[in-house]
């Protein structure tokens, strides 16, 4: 872990370096100039550069840092400012040595990648409005003209750069509030389903231990025990297909079909067409806990039943279809809040669900872009 000291020194560095850098650089440029007259204004010049450039840039603020502001104005932004005027100046007074040139273009580039176009365009608006004014007052308008063409192109380039991260930055924080939402469903869904049925038989088991009519009460209790079994191997089938470890769709159907011939004693066959492959595990996962929903309904509102899995892979698209005949046995009244679910579901993955009667018997069909 980095200790605030050892974050002081660093800083402390990078400034020094970043001045001495600059100098050795401006020095070697101009090796001609002696120690008096212009050649000391271009040394006080050039030291003047590298020390507001570098209090200017480096370092960054850290996150959630208050920034000290003069006048409404940020300190960082007042550094720039008088870094872009130090460069025009010691760029007219070294002719336009490539030091300061790129000292200046520096300066603009940091100002446009590290803040905000309110503080950023001041920045370059105060370097185009130096080299103009030099430029007028030398004569020479065409080598500042070039520079402020260099300008501008330097702050776009960096401003471009500066909005691909927010958008990146955006994109990804965006990802995460989905990745969020969609484990948030994936467990209210699971809730709803198991907790509120062991609610309603434990509740029923007590009414019927009140009423002395233990085996009944058993059988509740029994019931809400198989419910929490399922809750929970649900759970595991939700986290598995989060952590995109979902089976494929074939061999996650063919097992709810197992499941629902132990429970029921009854033929569930499975039949896919078309070109297996595997899909987007939110697509993946939304097909089985429909197929999950639909069979479940076929034992509550149909029992006796027989059901019929279709799975079948379009091009671009993927399709699953549970039908079942009718029951002679009369079954479960539900609410129809599963098919709102499902139907919601497939609506988030920019699919369609539907369901009603079909010959004689009950089918839901559920289609998901793939």
């Amino acid at each position: 872990m980095t200790t605030p000291g050892k974050t002081t020194r660093s800083r402390a560095v990078l400034r020094v370096g970043l001045i001495v850098l600059f100098v050795i650089a401006q020095a070697a440029g101009r090796p001609g100039f002696g120690l008096s007259g212009r050649g000391l204004a271009v040394a006080g010049l050039t030291l003047a550069v590298a020390v507001t450039v570098a209090a200017g840039v480096l370092p960054v603020d850290r996150e959630g840092t208050p920034q000290r502001v003069v006048l409404g104005i940020p300190v960082k932004i007042l550094s720039l400012c008088l870094a872009a005027v130090a460069s025009v100046v010691l760029i007219e007074a070294a002719d336009a040595s490539s030091p300061a040139i790129a000292a200046l273009l520096f300066v603009v580039g940091a100002a446009a990648v590290r803040h905000p176009p309110r503080h950023s365009v001041p920045v370059a608006v105060v370097a185009l409005v130096g080299l103009l004014v030099g430029g007028a007052a030398s004569g020479d308008m065409a080598q500042d003209l070039s520079l402020c063409l260099s300008v501008c192109s330097a702050y776009l380039i960096m401003h471009t750069i500066a909005l691909r991260r927010a958008t990146r930055k955006a994109e990804a924080r965006e990802a995460v509030l989905a990745e969020r939402a969609r484990i948030a469903r994936e467990i209210h869904d699971i809730l709803a389903h198991s907790l509120s049925a062991q609610i309603v038989h434990l509740e029923g088991a007590r009414l019927l231990l009140r009423a002395d009519r233990t085996g009944e009460a058993l059988e509740r209790v029994d019931r809400a025990r198989e419910l929490a079994k399922n809750g929970l191997e649900e759970a595991r089938r939700a986290v598995a297909a989060l952590r995109e470890d979902l089976p494929p769709l074939p061999v996650a159907l063919r097992a709810l079909a197992g499941e629902f011939r132990t429970a029921t004693g009854r033929e569930c066959a499975v039949e896919v067409s078309g070109p297996e492959r595997r899909l987007p595990p939110e697509t993946e996962l939304a097909i089985v806990r429909t197929a999950q929903e639909a069979i479940t309904n076929v034992r509550r509102h149909a029992p006796g039943s027989p059901a019929l899995v279709r799975l079948g892979f379009r091009d671009g698209a993927c399709e699953l279809e549970v039908v079942n005949p009718a029951s002679e046995v009369p079954g479960t009244p539900g609410g129809g809040y599963g098919l709102v679910g499902m139907r919601e579901r497939a609506e988030l993955l920019g699919g369609a669900l539907d369901a009603g009667e079909s010959d004689g018997g009950f089918r839901v069909r559920l289609r998901v872009p793939a």
